[in-house]
Parts: C-alpha cells; structure tokens; sequence
C-alpha cells in the first residue's frame, strides 16, 4: 500500500512538473523599429541614393551562433550574398533590355539568350569584388547580428570597364543604362517600403 501511495504521488508530481514546468516566460519581441535599428535594418537590400553617391545595399543577418567572429562573418557573407541577389534582378533587367531593343525580329534568339545569361552571370560575379561591408548593428533583445553591404554605381561602372569577356555591346548598354535602372530599383525599393 505504501509503495502504491508512492508511485501514485510521484506520477502526480511528474504531470504536475511537466504541465507547469514547460510552461517557461513567453518571450515578448520589441519591433525592431522601437529598438532603434538603423534605418538601413528596417529598409533592407536595394537600390538607394546616399548623400555621398548612388548605392546599392545588401543587408544579411545571422543569429543562434555562439562563436563571435562566426555570428559576424555569417552576417557579413549574407549581406554580400544579397547585393549579388540584388544585381541578379539588376543585370537580368537591363539584359532583358538589350535582347528587347537589339533582338526583335532577328532568327536565331535561344543562341543569343544563352550569351546574355551569361553576361548576368559575369557581371554578378564580377560585383562582388567591389563590395564591402561599412555597417553593423546587433538586436539588443535577440542577440541577431545585422551587416550592410555597400557597392557604388561608381565602383560598378568601373569593374565592368575591366571585363574582358563580356562582349563589348553589352557591357556598353550596362553602363549606359545603369544609371536609369538603378532609379527605378530605387523606385521600386520605396514603394515596398510604404506602409
């Protein structure tokens, strides 16, 4: 009898444990807003126009690792990894352009197509190189580590001066139209942008 009045209270205790015990803090998250982020955090990757020069901006962020120098490497190759998404889009559109002004009508697309995507792949690999990382800002709340990526109209027009394997048609339309595709990146990034 005394063994079962044991093993009954002990099973009680347990479900009692266990109902209550997982229960925990709920955890309350801070918009990231009222936390004082930084305006590049709350915006995020895209085209923008600065007060020193036109830029394009990759935002990445990592969180959970343990290791420093890992959490801000991690942070820093995804906002890398986001200006080359970014001029993906970018050089896809102004790609998209050229085979529309220089292509109609003409036999012979698909050859043609697969020319210009690898120019998208040239130019996007070619970008990188001339990205660097000028920001950082850590949630107070989370711990999440955010960098910004910065590349220049300037340093891209450059770089593309520099490729020798892109075709120089093309590489003259990029550069040519840069300047308007990055406006209407920038367009495009204030309108996601609006409440």
């Amino acid at each position: 009898m005394r063994k079962r009045t044991y093993t009954t209270v002990m099973a009680i205790s347990m479900c009692f444990m266990l109902v209550y015990g997982c229960g925990g803090k709920k955890l309350e998250t801070t918009p990231i807003q009222k936390l004082k982020a930084p305006e590049w955090v709350v915006k995020g990757s895209g085209a923008f126009t600065t007060d020193r020069d036109k830029v394009f901006h990759g935002v990445g962020s990592a969180f959970g690792i343990n290791n420093p120098a890992l959490l801000r490497t991690t942070a820093e190759n995804r906002a890398r990894n986001e200006i080359a998404k970014v001029f993906q889009f970018y050089t896809a559109s102004l790609m998209k352009d050229y085979m529309t002004s220089t292509m109609a009508g003409v036999p012979g697309i698909s050859s043609e197509e697969h020319h210009i995507e690898q120019a998208i792949k040239t130019v996007t690999a070619m970008t990188l190189s001339g990205v660097i990382v000028v920001d950082y800002w850590q949630n107070p709340q989370t711990g999440e580590f955010f960098s910004l990526a910065e590349l220049d109209l300037k340093t891209f027009g450059e770089n593309l001066g520099k490729l020798k394997e892109l075709d120089p048609k093309i590489r003259d339309y990029v550069r040519d139209n840069a300047e308007r595709l990055h406006k209407e990146l920038e367009r495009e990034a204030g309108r996601q942008n609006r409440p």
